[in-house]
């Protein structure tokens, strides 16, 4: 089985270490000190009780690598869109393509029936790049609740956490998403395939979008943001206002919101990601967590007073900051190709 992880950095150095000594032919996309160091001495990933270490092919052309029977996508959203003409040398006619983002992904209503039928979220994939380049046919959905960071070049720390999400948009269990789980466990992680993924993408959101915001805002750590009567209160509302979004398209919980925020709180003094970004004047992920909320709010008639206000203010805090990326102009053959329903 080949396996292109598009985006080696912490999480995707962490996945492709396990799965090539879970027996996977992996390689890598990266960039930078750590692809030079990912060449010279392989991957090495920090566990509690020890190390482990692989050496696989790594390059920042994809061209090299050649088509795949799974890229996995380790980027960050906005990064993702960006890479996605690049990707093309990857696909195969089979190739399956894991969006393991956090977030809304690009292919959300690749599946449904009626109004909603191949609708194109802007907000997370503006004028269709990802759906046209890389085709919402060869999507798997991934959720991935690992911890991990990059300590140094081509060195990674686990920090918890060993469990994934998978499941096909059309809702069903194929031979290819049972064949990547199996990957998965042979690397000793736990991979669960959902049979609506969409409802484990909204459960981890459902936090994400509300979290990660609010403590960028703030530089309060996870347990403050759900413990302080403030800030709680605030992702209270949040949350509300994104379950009426999710229910009208279908989504269903398998816990409330006391429980999600109490689940986050018991989680300890951890940054989120979006702070952590801030922290390293890295692009802050806000589309795929809170703008592509508010697209779904309007689209489906539901008001989201909170998550607008929160979402301008985060918007402006990355402006000012520099970190807050926005999408390029389309050039004239993209926007030529791109159909909208």
């Amino acid at each position: 089985m080949k396996i292109c992880i598009y985006g080696a950095g912490a999480i995707g150095g962490y996945l492709g270490v396990l799965l090539k000594q879970g027996g996977a032919d992996v390689s890598l996309v990266a960039r930078g000190a750590h692809l030079e160091a990912i060449k010279t001495h392989g991957v090495k990933l920090l566990i509690e009780r020890g190390e482990k270490a692989a050496t696989m092919a790594a390059t920042a052309d994809p061209r090299e690598l050649g088509p795949q029977d799974y890229v996995i996508i380790a980027l960050k959203a906005h990064q993702a869109w960006e890479a996605a003409e690049q990707m093309k040398p990857l696909l195969g006619p089979n190739t399956a393509v894991v969006t393991a983002q956090n977030g809304i992904p690009w292919w959300y209503f690749f599946g449904f029936e009626g109004q909603y039928a191949n609708l194109q979220l802007q907000s997370v994939d503006p004028d269709g790049r990802q759906w046209n380049a890389i085709g919402p046919e060869r999507a798997i959905g991934c959720t991935v609740y690992p911890a991990t960071e990059i300590v140094a070049p081509g060195v990674i720390k686990h920090v918890y956490g060993d469990r994934f999400g998978l499941g096909e948009p059309t809702r069903r269990e194929t031979e290819r998403v049972r064949q990547l789980a199996a990957a998965f466990e042979a690397g000793g992680l736990k991979a669960k395939i959902y049979p609506e993924i969409r409802n484990d993408i909204w459960l981890k959101l459902w936090g994400n979008l509300c979290f990660n915001p609010i403590s960028a805002l703030t530089r309060a750590t996870l347990d403050v943001v759900a413990t302080d009567s403030g800030t709680r209160m605030v992702s209270r509302k949040m949350m509300e206002e994104a379950e009426r979004i999710a229910r009208r398209i279908g989504v269903h919980f398998r816990v409330d919101i006391e429980r999600r925020i109490n689940g986050a709180a018991s989680v300890g003094a951890h940054r989120t990601s979006m702070l952590q970004d801030l922290d390293k004047a890295r692009p802050l992920e806000i589309d795929a967590l809170l703008t592509v909320v508010q697209e779904m709010g309007r689209l489906v008639d539901v008001e989201t007073p909170t998550i607008d206000t929160v979402l301008a203010l985060v918007q402006q805090m990355g402006r000012v900051a520099g970190v807050y990326p926005t999408f390029p102009e389309p050039t004239e053959s993209e926007a030529a190709e791109t159909s909208v329903p």
